[in-house]
């Protein structure tokens, strides 16, 4: 009896873990090799993700190192210039001068103000120059340049642009023009015209359609307040309103290569109540000659550019 109990007492767990070892093997070890397969598969995919990640993130780092290691354009410390007077010549002080041009030894000059706008010429010495063409008192006149046979006059917030022919002096045809205009010069195939900010726009004259723009800086900054231009071996020069100053401009990058200071061109002796600030450049691309003159000036100077 005790040994039947004992050998019944056995064997019941033998048959309890038997039960339970086939149920184990049976349903719960696939279980578990699927968790355990699931699991692996997840890290792999977890292990793809991370190194995915970590690539990325390389990738963008060393993107931006690289943006950090692109050199920066060295700022063009401009060349300083001043000036010595060779001759000086009469100017009529009643000319509000918006352009100026030397052509076959004719100077040619656009005047501003509302009801006094007009083209004048007059050869060097002359004191009475002749009226040529007159706006409307509606329009205030600006910027001139000569380009193959026509005569190309900007006004300042008429939005238009009026063009003659040279010879007979009539009118050929207006375009217009978004924004102001200021001043005004030709390379001898494209216009470039200002605003009065740090803008020169390059103009089809044929169109006057703008076909390119630079932005004038002066040691890294944009400058603003560019009036009155002249094109002049290749560079641009230009008149910094309400400044004695002259900059030459780099035509392709709009980068300030030189600054001609021209304080006390005009004497004190001559300077007038109504006598306003430096602007007019001209240029005898025959003689190599410069010209400068500014608003109701009574006199016209021919200098020569001399670096400091």
């Amino acid at each position: 009896m005790n040994e039947r109990g004992r050998w019944h007492s056995c064997r019941r767990p033998r048959l309890y873990f038997s039960w339970a070892n086939a149920y184990f093997y049976k349903v719960c070890w696939p279980k578990f090799w699927n968790f355990v397969v699931y699991l692996l598969e997840n890290i792999f995919v977890m292990k793809r993700f991370i190194i995915a990640f970590a690539v990325a993130v390389s990738v963008v780092a060393c993107g931006s190192q690289q943006k950090k290691s692109v050199p920066q354009p060295a700022i063009v410390q401009p060349v300083q210039y001043t000036y010595r007077v060779k001759n000086v010549y009469p100017h009529a002080t009643h000319c509000y001068t918006q352009g100026l041009q030397y052509v076959d030894g004719v100077m040619w000059e656009g005047t501003g103000e509302y009801g006094s706008s007009q083209i004048v010429t007059y050869e060097l010495g002359e004191d009475a120059p002749r009226v040529e063409l007159s706006l409307p008192a509606s329009e205030f006149g600006e910027g001139i340049t000569l380009l193959n046979g026509e005569l190309f006059q900007l006004t300042w917030e008429s939005n238009v642009c009026h063009v003659y022919d040279v010879a007979t002096r009539k009118k050929l045809r207006d375009y217009r023009y978004p924004g102001e205009g200021w001043g005004l010069t030709s390379d001898g195939e494209k216009l470039y015209m200002s605003n009065g900010t740090a803008t020169i726009y390059r103009v089809d004259p044929t169109t006057f359609r703008r076909e390119g723009r630079i932005t004038v800086t002066l040691r890294g900054e944009a400058l603003n307040y560019i009036n009155e231009l002249e094109w002049i071996d290749g560079k641009i020069w230009a008149n910094v309103y309400t400044t004695d100053y002259i900059i030459i401009i780099n035509p392709a990058t709009g980068v300030v290569e030189g600054v001609v200071d021209c304080s006390h061109l005009l004497p004190e002796k001559d300077v007038e109540d109504d006598t306003d600030v430096l602007n007019g450049i001209a240029y005898d691309q025959q003689t190599k000659r410069i010209f400068l003159t500014g608003k109701r000036w009574n006199k016209l100077f021919e200098v020569e550019i001399i670096k400091r």
